[in-house]
């Protein structure tokens, strides 16, 4: 029970990471605040995280809009009485390609998603955080940002965590002095939904089996598996938990050993 008895937010809850994240949070013994732009995708998420509706909360929330976060960081002060940690899986990768290629009005949109919404969203959480002596935050990067996949481009999608790790080291010093900790995760290849949409993808265009595909990527890593937005969610955990108390200012790849630093 890492998080018993805290106040977690989790951004951008729909069917994948963000379930996964939220889920890994009340079976640790977490309040969870949900955040998401669907409100029929997050009441479906909480009812299935949490029947009983006693530990979760959710409300819309678009996080490229500042009077969005501050709600739902105000929510979590009202049904729950702090914040004690913020998971951000909100972001868009949608859009795919390189430079050559590029449209830049959606690539701002991208960067004004996935930097400057997860910003507005940490801001929105400062005030309860230090009031109540501390907290974490804990940031959902790519493996992208560091090392580019051969499969697909995601320059705008990449570029922008690659922002966001960068924010990660300065925002780890600012805040310290009031015990928040700043860390982010980044996946590689998980299996979850869109990884599953790659893979059909593939097969179908290839003409050749989902295992096949499967394979292959599974032979890019260190162990014989993906790793899943399960283990994603379990590394968040730990990071938002006093167990890393005396980390901050890091990033860890789940990755399953495709690419070691």
């Amino acid at each position: 029970m890492l998080l018993r008895d805290k106040t977690v937010i989790v951004s951008g809850v729909g069917a994948g990471l963000g379930h996964r994240v939220a889920a890994a949070c009340v079976q640790d013994g977490a309040r969870v605040v949900l955040g998401a732009r669907t409100e029929q995708n997050l009441a479906a998420a909480a009812a299935r995280i949490d029947a009983s509706g006693e530990r979760t909360a959710w409300r819309a929330t678009d996080i490229a809009d500042e009077e969005q976060c501050t709600a739902l960081a105000g929510l979590a002060v009202e049904r729950f009485g702090g914040i004690d940690a913020v998971i951000h899986v909100a972001a868009l990768d949608g859009h795919l390609g390189g430079l050559r290629d590029a449209d830049f009005d959606a690539w701002r949109q991208v960067v004004d998603v996935n930097l400057f919404g997860t910003l507005r969203m940490t801001r929105a959480c400062l005030p309860a955080m230090t009031a109540g002596g501390g907290g974490s935050v804990v940031m959902i990067g790519t493996q992208s940002s560091v090392a580019a996949p051969s499969q697909v481009q995601q320059a705008a999608y990449a570029a922008s965590k690659g922002g966001l790790v960068s924010a990660m080291y300065s925002l780890a010093r600012e805040l310290g002095p009031d015990r928040i900790r700043v860390n982010t995760v980044q996946p590689g290849w998980m299996w979850g939904p869109p990884v599953e949409g790659y893979v059909r993808y593939a097969a179908q265009t290839e003409g050749v089996p989902e295992s096949e595909v499967l394979d292959r990527l599974a032979g890019r890593m260190a162990l014989p598996d993906l790793a899943t937005d399960g283990d994603v969610a379990e590394a968040a955990v730990f990071l938002a938990s006093d167990r890393a108390r005396a980390i901050t200012g890091q990033s860890l790849l789940v990755n399953a050993g495709e690419l070691m630093r």
